[in-house]
């Protein structure tokens, strides 16, 4: 009974630390560059197992020039501070730059790679209310990349994540929660 509680709990933790996705932040008016945005959200060569893997590459650079993490650690997805009006879903003009970008990336992939384009904001309002507006938000940059850049709109699943996945180490409230995160599906 002993050795099976405690081999549940090794492999728990170990489920856990392979699960755990590192992510690039950008900042607002930050250069994406489109050849990370590929290596970034490419999904990993081969059948996807739940297996523990030694990684050769060497960390990413983050958007500010530091390291995405430990030697180990590769980013496989990457936020943008999408800004949007107030209690709206129009993408502002300030955004269109990242999201241009971005479209170029995804265009450098795999025509059968899937991207998941979430929404998230910060914790103000309601629960209900910010998944519903981060649903939207999703939405319309799925339909941005869609009509401005000729995306497969199969190849993009939108999402909405509300208030539920705040940037680690900042305050729920913190502006810098909405934004628009990509990933690999």
């Amino acid at each position: 009974m002993i050795r099976s509680l405690i081999a549940l709990a090794v492999g728990s933790v170990l489920g856990a630390a392979c699960l755990a996705q590192t992510t690039i932040h950008y900042r607002e008016g930050e250069r994406v560059d489109p050849k990370d945005v590929a290596r970034i959200l490419a999904a990993p060569a081969g059948i996807k197992t739940r297996s523990i893997r030694l990684l050769d590459e060497p960390s990413a650079p983050d958007a500010t020039g530091g390291s995405a993490g430990g030697a180990s650690e590769v980013p496989r997805a990457l936020s943008l501070p999408v800004r949007f009006d107030f209690d709206s879903a129009d993408i502002s003009s300030t955004a269109r730059g990242q999201l241009d970008a971005l479209a170029e990336g995804i265009k450098l992939l795999s025509p059968s790679q899937v991207i998941v384009v979430e929404g998230h904001t910060d914790a103000l309002g309601s629960d209900d209310y910010n998944l519903r507006l981060s649903q939207r938000r999703a939405t319309v940059v799925k339909r941005y990349l869609v009509q401005e850049h000729g995306i497969d709109p199969r190849r993009l699943l939108d999402k909405g994540q509300g208030e539920s996945q705040p940037i680690d180490g900042l305050a729920p409230q913190a502006p810098q929660n909405r934004r628009v995160q990509f990933r690999g599906a």
